[in-house]
């Protein structure tokens, strides 16, 4: 399972994303961990982007940005082959597909 958190990891910083092991909510941007089914990506936001988020009009655009993340992170994982599975708090379970359990 540690060669498929490391090929993710890779995946996501190609891509230009800024990415921490383990997951902290504290910790602002992409995180990526182990979980039984696969890989975990989560993403947190900063503490000045959920400031800003909460100043606009018309309601939170740190769900829509939560979308947007999501949407790109299981785009870039599902064109590399892998099976992806979102969660409703957006984080995303990349799973293990054959092969990969080792």
């Amino acid at each position: 399972m540690d060669e498929l958190v490391a090929r993710v990891r890779h995946a996501l910083n190609q891509a230009g994303f800024e990415v921490f092991g383990g997951i902290d909510r504290r910790m602002p941007g992409l995180q990526v961990s182990e979980t039984p089914a696969g890989v975990l990506v989560a993403w947190a936001m900063s503490d000045g982007f959920t400031a800003l988020a909460a100043d606009q009009p018309g309601g939170d655009c740190g769900d829509g940005m939560r979308v947007a993340v999501q949407a790109a992170v299981s785009c870039l994982m599902t064109s590399l082959g892998y099976p992806v599975m979102g969660r409703p708090n957006g984080d995303i379970i990349v799973l293990v597909k054959d092969g990969d359990a080792g």
